[in-house]
């Protein structure tokens, strides 16, 4: 297949050059590039200069891939990589990737060159889809993929994961008739909620605030250290009464847990976090679980620690997260949910602002039995 030069919307794109080599190994110290690509580690001069003057002419001379270095137009700085990274002639579809060097971010220079080379591989190379794959949590990927118009419609497990990331991947695909014209602005664009959570979830997760009378409280992420605490709060009567949490409870089943709501919080599907007091000795759980239908609902589920309970630490901490889920997710409607009979959920429900609006027959399946449930919700104007 022969090499092609795209000019479009102020970048050249263009096959590599030896000249190239100094500095995509400058770009590929980067970590996150190191993090989310398939990059060697240490990603060393040789592996630069392989790349751009036998990896990449190679794919093109054999027709298995069409890699672009995506340049400014008017300057000729090297801005990043993007290209197909595979091609399937027989079957019409083809795999994008890409990545931008660190100083070129915030310009949306890869938004720009995803469609400029979707745009060549359908009017030129025929092809009848793309695919577009990441790691689950690599939400600058999945931004830069969905304003570039790819429908993002699933996960798979990955062939190879990397060995300190998650085993699996988001997918998704692009039609020809769905690429956005030149210059328009497309989907997920800034002050949608798609980049809103792109930002909140593409980074670690925070430590939030709250005050229980005198006592401070924070909020932060589920530890290792709390596995035990968390344990102990699962194996006490009430919150096997009141909770569908594994009885008998055991150690295993709190590791379960914690390599769960890492996997939620990197997904963008759920924020799960412990609250402590001064000792930050773990006191309970609260999370709050994003509708997968509804992109401004999200409902709350918590437990207190025995030792902790009547201390006023639920409803200050839920308040706390509420009002981190409306001001910084972007929700409007927070729903709270508990068995008829739950007095201490509704308590601290109320307490926090929540309105019960009624009950809801046979609306939870408790151990496998369906329960009537008390129904509530918190609305982003209720903590004004």
């Amino acid at each position: 297949m022969e090499s092609v030069e795209i000019t479009e919307e102020g970048l050249l794109l263009r096959p590599w050059r030896a000249s190239d080599a100094e500095s995509v190994h400058r770009a590929c110290q980067d970590p996150d590039i190191q993090r989310w690509t398939t990059v060697p580690r240490p990603y060393l001069p040789e592996h630069a200069n392989g790349f751009v003057t036998e990896i990449s002419g190679r794919a093109w001379a054999e027709g298995t891939g069409a890699p672009f270095a995506v340049c400014d137009a008017a300057t000729g700085e090297l801005l990043g990589s993007c290209g197909l990274v595979t091609i399937d002639a027989r079957l019409g579809s083809g795999e994008i990737g890409y990545w931008t060097a660190p100083w070129a971010r915030g310009r949306g220079v890869t938004v720009r060159a995803v469609r400029a080379v979707a745009r060549w591989a359908f009017d030129s190379l025929k092809l009848r889809r793309l695919i577009w794959q990441a790691e689950v949590g690599n939400h600058a990927s999945r931004l830069v993929a969905l304003r570039a118009g790819f429908r993002v419609e699933g996960r798979l497990r990955l062939a190879d994961p990397a060995p300190d990331g998650r085993a699996d991947g988001w997918i998704g695909s692009l039609l020809p008739a769905e690429v956005p014209a030149v210059g328009e602005p497309g989907p997920a664009g800034p002050g949608t909620v798609e980049a809103l959570r792109a930002a909140v979830f593409g980074r670690p997760q925070p430590t939030l605030f709250a005050t229980a009378g005198p006592t401070e409280l924070r909020l932060r992420p589920v530890e290792e250290r709390d596995l035990d605490a968390i344990v102990g709060a699962c194996r006490d009567p009430e919150t096997i009464r009141w909770t569908t949490v594994p009885d008998p409870y055991e150690r295993a089943d709190a590791e379960a847990f914690l390599a769960f709501v890492r996997g939620t919080w990197a997904a963008g599907t759920s924020a799960c976090f412990v609250f402590s007091g001064p000792d930050d000795r773990y006191a309970g759980s609260i999370d709050l679980r994003l509708s997968p239908s509804d992109p401004l609902l999200a409902d709350v589920g918590f437990m207190t620690a025995p030792a902790a309970r009547g201390r006023g630490f639920m409803p200050a901490a839920l308040v706390a997260l509420c009002a981190w889920g409306f001001t910084t997710l972007g929700l409007a409607r927070i729903e709270w949910k508990a068995n008829v009979g739950n007095t201490a959920s509704r308590r601290a429900a109320e307490k926090a602002g929540f309105t019960v609006e009624g009950t809801a027959r046979g609306g939870l399946n408790h151990r496998g039995e369906r329960t009537d449930a008390w129904v509530g919700a918190l609305l982003a104007g209720d903590l004004a």
